[in-house]
This record gives structure tokens, C-alpha cells and sequence, in this order.
């Protein structure tokens, strides 16, 4: 099989488990994901199988969308209720108060990564040497967060939710982490769920149990989603029968002879190109005033 295969993923679950459960349902090795979501995390999780494997360094939308509930006054050394509590502390910070701190979080800023994450450091993950009780120095990144929203908050329990539209890169775990720091509370996540990834959202998504009965069935390939779905933010091309052929066995293709003469054409432009039939083909790169291979699929 060969397509996108979009999972809500259970919390409990580890990334790579439901990559391993896909395996064994799908009968099928060679299946990649799109981005790691924590175990204790629910929501969207793309993964890739067979040739849609191809399209996991390329992908060109790599922004997340999530909702994430948190609570003021506590602090944890994961940054999330999980963890080991660090700190505890009266909070009485009020709507408009949070409402206010939330402006400081919108657009680029910088974060620095959490101990309790994938980022290697000098060949190791963090997780590894935190696990080990080892602090290391952490440089700060910058991401961007498009939106940020207080969906709600009740001032008796100092608990809310956001809604965060961000983009690759961004812990949201952190994210709280720096809000309760800038109201002096301490603050930790205590739910997450993501909501949207690499342009697909949770209401595409099947549960496991749907995807273990689509199994039985035989069915897993009438809920795949197509390679090309990944690519849907390029322009595409339809190119002759003649032109399908050179271009599938590596030629370039004068974008003169195409429909590309009727627009200006972009260096570095990358397109999806079609056959006549409305087969995707891969995808192609204007170079040196050609259009060239950029990914066969």
C-alpha cells in the first residue's frame, strides 16, 4: 500500500507504537511518521506508507495546531502533570491578567527546548540524560506562534485551555512552562491534543479499533489518502503522454512546452506534475530555466 494514513493517536501510546501497530495490521514494513507526539499526547499523527515514504524530508507544511490544557501554581520537571512536581505555589491570577501575559507568546519567539525531549546534544537525547538526573546547556530556538487563544479559564481552580497554532518546533509544554514564568505562578500542561499536522486535520483521523475492523475487512486502503495530498499547497501540471514518459524515466521537460509558458515561472519553483489521466507522477523543480526532477513517486 502506498498513501497517508491519518491516526488519532490514543494517549499511552508512544509514536513508534502505533507505527509498529500499523505494521502488523497493514502486513506492511515500511511505514514512517511525520512528527513524534508525546505518549501521554492524543491527536493527529501522519503516517507514511510505502512510497509516501518519500515525502518525509520534503513535506512542505510542517505547522501543528493543538489544544493543550494547563494549571497555574505548579511546576514539574517535565513541564507537564506528569512529571515529578518541583514546586507548588498559591495563584490567584485573574482572566485578563493571562489574557494580557498571552500577547508576549504571539508571533516569533525564541524557546528553549525541554530536558525531557528528543533534541540530541552532542550525539544523545535529552531524554536520555535527563532520565540520568543530567542537565545540559540548551541554546534557544526561535518558532513562530500564529495563534495563541484562551479558549477557557476558571479563576477558582487556576486551570485553563489554549488553542496554539505554531510551527515546527514548538513544545507547547514549554510554551506553558514560559507563561507561568511570566506570571509568577509556575505553571504545567496537563492535557494535549493535536488538532491539525502537515495540513490534515483531526476530523480525517481513524482510531486504531477503526483501523484494526478496516483490517479485518480489507479495507485500510478506502481511508488512505493520497501522496500527493501532502504536496497540495504546489501548483500542478499536466503534461502530455510523451512528456509523462520522459519525465517518469528522468528527462527534464521544457517548461515552454507546457502549460508553465502562459505564467512566469520562478526559479526554485516546485510543482506537482500529472499525467493526462490525473496520475501524480511526482514532483518537479524550475532549474536553470527547465523543469527538472525534484522527486519521482
Amino acid at each position: 500500500m502506498n498513501g497517508v494514513l491519518l491516526v488519532n493517536k490514543p494517549q499511552g501510546f508512544t509514536s513508534f507504537d502505533v507505527v509498529a501497530v500499523a505494521r502488523k495490521i497493514c502486513s506492511q514494513k515500511k511505514i514512517g511518521h511525520t512528527g513524534t507526539l508525546d505518549p501521554n499526547a492524543t491527536g493527529v499523527l501522519v503516517l507514511l506508507l510505502g512510497n509516501a515514504t518519500k515525502a518525509q524530508d520534503i513535506i512542505p507544511n510542517h505547522d501543528k495546531e493543538y489544544t493543550a490544557s494547563f494549571r497555574l501554581g505548579i511546576t514539574t520537571d517535565t513541564l507537564d502533570i506528569w512529571g515529578k512536581t518541583l514546586s507548588e505555589n498559591e495563584s490567584s491570577v485573574t482572566r485578563e491578567q493571562l489574557e494580557n501575559a498571552l500577547a508576549d507568546f504571539r508571533g516569533e519567539i525564541e524557546q528553549i527546548p525541554p530536558m525531557y525531549s528528543a533534541v540530541s546534544v552532542n550525539g544523545q537525547r535529552l531524554y536520555d540524560l535527563a532520565r540520568k538526573g543530567v542537565e545540559v546547556e540548551r541554546g534557544p530556538r526561535k518558532i513562530t506562534v500564529y495563534e495563541l487563544e484562551l479558549l477557557s479559564f476558571d479563576e477558582g481552580s487556576q486551570s485553563g485551555s489554549l488553542r496554539v497554532m505554531c510551527s515546527k518546533g514548538t513544545y507547547i509544554r514549554t510554551l506553558i512552562d514560559d507563561l507561568g514564568k511570566a506570571l509568577k505562578t509556575g505553571a504545567a500542561m496537563t492535557a494535549l491534543n493535536r488538532t491539525a499536522a502537515c495540513g490534515f486535520r483531526l476530523e480525517s483521523c481513524i482510531t486504531l479499533d477503526e483501523l484494526r475492523a478496516l483490517g479485518e475487512k480489507g479495507e485500510i486502503e478506502t481511508v488512505l489518502s493520497s501522496c500527493e495530498s501532502l504536496f497540495a499547497s504546489y501548483p500542478f501540471l499536466t503534461v502530455s503522454d510523451a512528456q509523462a514518459r520522459r519525465f517518469s524515466n528522468g528527462g527534464y521537460l521544457d517548461p515552454a512546452r507546457t502549460a508553465l509558458a502562459q505564467r512566469k515561472t520562478n526559479d526554485g519553483e516546485i510543482i506537482r506534475i500529472k499525467n493526462r489521466t490525473g496520475d501524480f507522477l511526482g514532483l518537479g523543480v524550475i532549474k536553470d530555466e527547465k523543469l527538472k526532477i525534484f522527486k519521482l513517486f
